[in-house]
């Protein structure tokens, strides 16, 4: 199974602002829907609830340690490492898409991370780990002329 990352950053690191994206770049979306579409998405609790619904098209994994948390149309998983065991038995690829703390769990597994980088600095509280890494190689790159330009990339582990 291949566990890829789908992260969306500004130029200072910053992945959101408590649970605002903090930034609107026309097309970023669009990207992050073409990438994911007909996968496994394992996302962190408070991802999700930012979004606020499972997103069509995908099966929605939510890590979280409340037992007890309950989303109609979603998987609950009380660890990374169970989200990805239930995500392996989809014949789907695997995508995880957030946030800062699920992303630092899963680098260190990844075989693949589609960055886009937000050409602007941005307040916020919550980060990107550290990356690239040694551990990858870039494979693609394009860049998107927007309202607020941004920078494709994808990376594969070595």
């Amino acid at each position: 199974m291949t566990l890829k990352l789908v992260a969306a950053r500004s130029l200072n690191n910053v992945i959101g602002n408590d649970s605002e994206i903090p930034w609107k770049a026309r097309g970023e979306q669009k990207l992050f829907r073409e990438i994911t579409m007909h996968g496994v998405l394992i996302m962190g609790r408070k991802t999700f609830e930012s979004i606020g619904r499972p997103l069509p098209g995908r099966v929605t994994v939510i890590v979280t340690r409340n037992t007890q948390y309950h989303q109609p149309g979603c998987e609950i998983a009380a660890s990374l490492e169970t989200a990805i065991d239930f995500a392996s038995q989809h014949d789907k690829p695997v995508f995880v898409v957030g946030g800062g703390e699920i992303y630092g769990q899963a680098l260190p597994v990844a075989t693949g991370v589609h960055l886009t980088t937000i050409q602007c600095e941005v307040e916020g509280n919550i980060f990107f780990p550290p990356f690239p890494t040694d551990d990858f190689t870039l494979v693609e790159e394009k860049y998107y002329r927007s309202n607020i330009d941004y920078l494709y990339q994808y990376y594969e582990r070595r």
